[in-house]
C-alpha cells in the first residue's frame, strides 16, 4: 500500500481543532488543488468563499444547526455550485444563457464535489483535518444571503479546516462486495453486504459513544431516507434559477 492509498483509507471527520493558524498560502494551495480536479466540459463550476468574519461564521453555524466548529475552526470554506460565471462568459461570447437545465445543475454540483474532495486530500496530506458541513442546506437561503450569492449560484456545503485536536477512529465502510459489482447490479450482494455490515457499525457506535448509542447502518438509513429530507431545497434551487428542465 502506498502513501496515497493509506491516506485515503485513513480519512476521518475532524470536529475539534487546535488553535494553530492555517496560513493564507496553505489555504490557497489547498483550493488550487481542488481546481485541478476533473471538471465536465471545462465548465469549472466551483466557487469557494473563505469566511473569516466572526459574526458571519456564527450565523452560518446557526444555519447548519448550531455546529460549533463552523464558527470556531481555523478555516471555513463555503463550496458553491456556480453557473453565474458561465453565464457571464456566454454573454461575453455573444451567446444567450439558457437557465434551468438539469444537466447543467448536475455538472455544477458534481464539479463542486470533485473539487472539494481534491482539496480535502491535499489538506489531509499536509496534516490538516477536515469536516464537511452539509447542514448548511438546513437554511440555504439564509446562507446564500450571508454569502451574497447571485442567481445561478447555491451553497452545496461548507468545509472546516484546521490542525486536528482529536484522533477519532476511522468509521468502517460497507464491504466492497456491496459496492463493486461485475457486469450488472447484483441485489443479493447488497443484501449480504448489509447483513455483514450492520453488526460492525453497531459495535463501532457502541465503542465511539461508550455504549450510549445502540444502532446499525440499516437503522440509520431508515431514519434518514424513511422520511422527507430538506424538502425546501426544491423551491430554493428554483428560486436560484435551477428549475430542472
Amino acid at each position: 500500500m502506498n502513501q496515497t492509498i493509506a491516506l485515503l483509507k485513513s480519512h476521518r471527520s475532524i470536529r475539534k481543532f487546535t488553535e494553530q493558524a492555517v496560513s493564507d498560502d496553505l489555504v490557497a494551495e489547498i483550493v488550487a488543488c481542488g481546481q485541478a480536479a476533473a471538471t465536465s466540459s471545462n465548465v469549472q463550476a466551483t466557487t469557494v468563499i473563505r469566511v473569516r468574519d466572526p459574526e458571519t461564521r456564527a450565523s452560518l453555524a446557526a444555519c447548519a444547526g448550531g455546529q460549533p466548529y463552523v464558527a470556531d475552526a481555523p478555516v471555513l470554506l463555503m463550496y458553491c455550485a456556480d453557473l453565474s460565471r458561465s453565464a457571464v462568459a456566454c454573454d461575453i461570447a455573444g451567446g444567450e444563457f439558457h437557465p434551468g437545465m438539469t444537466e447543467h445543475f448536475m455538472i455544477a454540483t458534481i464539479d463542486v464535489a470533485l473539487a472539494a474532495q481534491n482539496a480535502v486530500v491535499a489538506a489531509e496530506s499536509l496534516g490538516l483535518g477536515i469536516c464537511y458541513i452539509g447542514g448548511i442546506r438546513n437554511k440555504p437561503q439564509e446562507a446564500a444571503d450571508l454569502l451574497k450569492l447571485p442567481e445561478q449560484v447555491y451553497p452545496v456545503f461548507g468545509l472546516c479546516l484546521g490542525f486536528p485536536d482529536q484522533n477519532p477512529e476511522v468509521k468502517p465502510r460497507l464491504p466492497l462486495s456491496a459496492i463493486l459489482h461485475e457486469e450488472h447490479y447484483c441485489a443479493d450482494q447488497v443484501v449480504s453486504g448489509i447483513g455483514d455490515y450492520d453488526p460492525v457499525v453497531r459495535e463501532y457506535y457502541k465503542t465511539r459513544t461508550g455504549g450510549t448509542k445502540d444502532s446499525n447502518w440499516s437503522q440509520e438509513m431508515s431514519s434518514l431516507v424513511g422520511k422527507e429530507s430538506r424538502p425546501h431545497m426544491k423551491e430554493f434551487l428554483s428560486m436560484r434559477g435551477f428549475q430542472m428542465k
